[in-house]
């Protein structure tokens, strides 16, 4: 048992399952606006093959991020990274990678070739970022935004024409994909500050070495302000059609801007804020927010 939990904590496998819900939550909201859902010819399959690539490529990546990030880890003490506390061993986690990142690939591939090309330019960055890009969080941050944020093109994606362009998304997904890569660079300003001590050793270059860790946190409390004031976008213009004016849409993600804004205020006025928990706020905030652009799909 111990082992099955140190290999779910090695791939992040909950990360999958937020994943796994913003692909649903693209998916919905371009069938919405494409006509209305009709359940019994939902595209059920390529939802399904959207998923299995986001979870294997998801899994891998974070497994191979692990293995690279194994001596950072243990200057930091990561007792919640299986490898840094030897419940795993590194062959481990490049076995796994090797098992699922072609995985995910083959299966976007059956999705569409929009879904495949997404899948591949992710793919091929997450590595690079493993590998390279992380000694340069400055940069790095910004890539695990993407990742958070390109789950809703790839849903919206997954139910049109494999001819279709990107650039001709609804205004909603886009905007969803913003608020999302936004909370993202804050969260992971955030994780920066965490780690701070242990990225200095390894001469990490992160935005808390070159500008210090209070204008870190004013950054990152300025990117949950910007996701807030996006989040109310959709509600105020008739271009966002299942959200105008939507109430129930507007009362849930108010719930996230009250968490997100509490979080960008702390930032502000608390030079010993516990950024632990406060990262775990702007999760839920986030899933607040994935409920708010699905229930406001439906309701409204």
């Amino acid at each position: 048992m111990r082992k099955l939990i140190a290999i779910w904590q090695l791939m992040r496998l909950e990360h999958g399952v937020m994943l796994a819900l913003g692909i649903f939550v693209g998916s919905i909201i371009a069938l919405q606006n494409q006509g209305g859902i009709i359940w019994e010819s939902f595209p059920w399959l390529q939802f399904v093959l959207t998923f299995c690539t986001a979870m294997f490529l998801e899994a891998s990546t974070f497994a191979l991020n692990d293995y690279y990030d194994l001596p950072i880890d243990l200057k930091n003490k990561r007792e919640d990274r299986p490898l840094a506390r030897g419940d795993l061993q590194p062959k481990t986690a490049v076995l796994l990678f090797f098992i699922f990142f072609p995985l995910g690939l083959i299966f976007s591939f059956y999705v569409n070739m929009t879904c495949f090309i997404i899948a591949l330019i992710t793919a091929m960055l997450a590595i690079f970022y493993d590998a390279y890009l992380k000694k340069i969080k400055l940069l790095g941050n910004f890539y695990i935004a993407y990742v958070m944020a390109i789950p809703f093109v790839f849903g919206a994606s997954a139910i049109t024409s494999s001819t279709s362009s990107i650039v001709s998304l609804d205004p909603s997904v886009v905007m969803v994909a913003l608020i999302a890569f936004f909370c993202g660079s804050g969260r992971e300003i955030m994780k920066d500050v965490m780690d701070f001590e242990g990225d200095k050793e390894a001469g990490v270059k992160s935005f808390p070495r070159y500008i210090g860790i209070r204008n870190s946190n004013m950054i990152a409390s300025g990117f949950y302000f910007i996701a807030v004031f996006l989040s109310l976008i959709p509600f105020l213009y008739p271009l966002f059609q299942l959200f105008y004016q939507n109430y129930v849409y507007l009362i849930l993600v108010l719930a996230t801007d009250v968490l997100l804004v509490l979080t960008a205020g702390q930032l502000l006025i608390n030079p010993k804020v516990k950024m632990s928990t406060y990262r775990k706020v702007t999760l839920f905030a986030i899933f607040l927010g994935l409920l708010a652009f699905f229930i406001g799909a439906f309701i409204g």
